[in-house]
């Protein structure tokens, strides 16, 4: 087990280029309770040295819910999910862009736009790609598309829209992969990362923690996002929902959250971490103390699961004495 006073060290040895070994990165999710104040405080130095104390903020809008032919036991979405949503198809261009005007009122630098289902049909695509060319006129922010599995033709059609980012998470190891959702393979996400890292989107992949996985499962999580070399990596901690094959799960304890997202950081040194969904009833009156080793959370609510209320994280962050990364602009009249 890694020796708190030690941590430090380490610290220091990644910044300058090392990559931990399987034996350091399970002493970080080992790490003692009362050393983890320590542990944050190495992760810090990571964080501090690449992010300063700048932290990203990212908004989600959920254009199109349910409906979704695939079996993932996370999702309230699925189609073998019992929970009670609501469904509707994909929104016009008009409410996408709608959308991003809130989130430029809530200093987003991220607007992303998410789609249940398998993959995008030309409909959805048509009027993602319209909604993205209008609202890159008027707002200087960061657009991310996430609409299920692409192929090439679909990637190059978001990045000739003006499409910066495509998130398609991994969302736990390849190991674990079948125990989650058998509709689509581990394989399958790769693949769509791999598709839009090769006409030029900056790629987004994440991860769900607290599946039933083995901390074996998470460090190989960690690892694969390095090697996809993922630009931007939203940790998620599950929401278990009642009606979906994860109901009534509850393994996670705030001190083993921040334990992930000190690994992550560790792992992943030069990349944003973001503390997405699940983080306010998993972390609780914790949430502060990840941006110790994450650079950016989202604002406003998540798919079918609501987020904590914007202003109060922008007052979580000037209490913690970071800043907001602006990277918005006034509307263009």
């Amino acid at each position: 087990m890694q020796k708190n006073d030690n941590w430090i060290v380490l610290a220091e040895r990644v910044i300058n280029g090392y990559e931990l070994n399987e034996r350091e990165a399970l002493s970080i999710l080992e790490c003692p309770d009362e050393n983890l104040l320590d542990l944050l405080t190495s992760a810090y130095k990571i964080r501090k040295h690449y992010f300063q104390n700048k932290v990203k903020l990212n908004m989600i809008i959920n254009t199109k819910t349910g409906f979704c032919p695939e079996n993932c036991g996370y999702c309230a979405q699925s189609i073998d999910s019992k929970a009670p949503i609501q469904k509707y198809r994909m929104m016009d261009k008009a409410s996408i862009v709608k959308g991003a005007e809130q989130a430029h009122q809530l200093h987003a630098g991220t607007y992303c736009i998410v789609a249940s289902g398998r993959g995008p049909t030309n409909r959805e695509l048509k009027e993602v790609t319209a909604a993205v060319k209008e609202i890159k006129e008027n707002y200087n922010m960061k657009i991310c598309a996430c609409l299920g599995l692409l192929n090439t033709e679909q990637a190059q059609v978001l990045k000739d829209a003006g499409v910066d980012r495509y998130n398609h998470n991994i969302n736990t190891s390849e190991n674990h992969h079948d125990q989650i959702t058998t509709t689509h393979t581990y394989q399958d996400r790769v693949n769509t990362v791999s598709k839009v890292k090769d006409v030029k989107i900056s790629p987004c992949s994440g991860v769900i923690v607290g599946m039933k996985e083995s901390k074996y499962d998470v460090i190989q999580m960690a690892t694969a996002l390095r090697e996809l070399d993922a630009d931007s990596i939203p940790v998620n901690f599950l929401h278990a929902i009642d009606g979906t094959a994860l109901e009534g799960t509850n393994e996670l304890t705030p001190n083993y959250c921040l334990k992930v997202l000190c690994l992550f950081r560790f792992i992943n040194p030069t990349k944003e971490i973001r503390v997405s969904g699940g983080r306010e009833v998993n972390l609780r009156s914790l949430q502060a103390l990840s941006l110790y080793a994450a650079n950016s959370i989202f604002v406003g609510d998540y798919l079918t699961t609501s987020g904590q209320e914007g202003t109060t994280d922008h007052q979580m962050i000037k209490d913690l004495g970071f800043e907001i990364e602006y990277e918005t602009k006034d509307i263009v009249t």
